[in-house]
This record gives structure tokens, C-alpha cells and sequence, in this order.
């Protein structure tokens, strides 16, 4: 058996904000959803046409009506949906490190960088609007090559 990441979900407040955290870091789009009992959004990484691209489900919570978010999955103390809870983070590996570095600051989000020379990978480490830790993983080489370049420009 061959396991590989098929999606993660975010309960949130306030899913415009989580909305455009995605699209801005991820470069992820709205696609289609099936009409589930609570509101809620896709994030597809790639075509529409394939639902194993639906990379991130948003979780909407309607303060006013939770019913069909609390019968289909379950109640949740809104206390507990800040941070990742007892996931540390969610990491995606990717290409582009020097481009996403200037995307994410022009975006005004805040990183945290850190290279595991022995493994050969840069991580990249940020917080979505709901708390919870992405970790988006770059090869070592392109960090280096970035300073490179940095450093000769001066």
C-alpha cells in the first residue's frame, strides 16, 4: 500500500480570510464542492476536473445554524479550532522557493525559514488566519542558489 495526502480541512469563522490565505500561498483555486449541509469551500491544487485535486476543504461554521455541520461531522468547542490542535503542521513540498518567498512578502504574510542541510531541504513555516502551521518544503539547493544571488547583487 502507497499512502499520499489527499486533502486537509480547516474549520473555520471566517472562511474569506482562510480563502484568500490559500489562494495567496498555495496558489490554490475555488472549484467544485459537493452541496454538503454547512457552508464550506474546495481549494483545488490543478484542474477542476479531478476531485483528488480538492487539496484543502474549508470547514465553514454558520454560528447561526450549525446543525448540518454538527450532524454530518460532528460538534467541535469553537475553543479548540485555533492552531493545529494536536497536528503540529501541515507540510507540501514545492519548487520556487525564490519566487514564493517574494510572493508571500509582497502578500504581507510572515515566514519562518530554516535549511536541514543532512536531508537537503528548506522549510518554509507560516500560519494560516485559523492558527494552524504550514510548512511548505523547497530543495536545499534552491536556497542556496538564492543566497547566491542575493549576495552578488549586494
Amino acid at each position: 500500500m502507497k499512502l499520499a495526502l489527499n486533502h486537509f480541512s480547516i474549520r473555520t469563522t471566517n472562511m474569506e480570510a482562510t480563502r484568500l490565505f490559500y489562494e495567496a500561498t498555495l496558489g490554490v483555486t475555488v472549484g467544485p464542492r459537493p452541496a454538503f449541509p454547512f457552508p464550506g469551500l474546495w481549494l483545488y491544487n490543478g484542474s477542476h476536473d479531478d476531485v483528488a485535486n480538492a487539496l484543502v476543504h474549508v470547514i465553514g461554521i454558520d454560528l447561526n445554524d450549525p446543525e448540518g455541520l454538527k450532524q454530518y461531522l460532528g460538534e467541535r468547542d469553537l475553543s479548540s479550532l485555533k492552531g493545529s490542535g494536536a497536528v503540529d503542521h501541515i507540510a507540501l513540498f514545492d519548487t520556487g522557493l525564490e519566487e514564493k518567498l517574494s510572493q508571500l512578502r509582497k502578500s504581507g504574510i510572515p515566514v519562518r525559514e530554516r535549511t536541514v542541510p543532512v536531508i537537503g531541504l528548506h522549510q518554509v513555516f507560516m500560519d494560516d488566519p485559523n492558527g494552524v502551521v504550514i510548512e511548505l518544503n523547497y530543495p536545499a539547493q534552491e536556497k542556496t542558489a538564492l543566497d547566491a544571488k542575493l549576495k552578488a547583487q549586494g
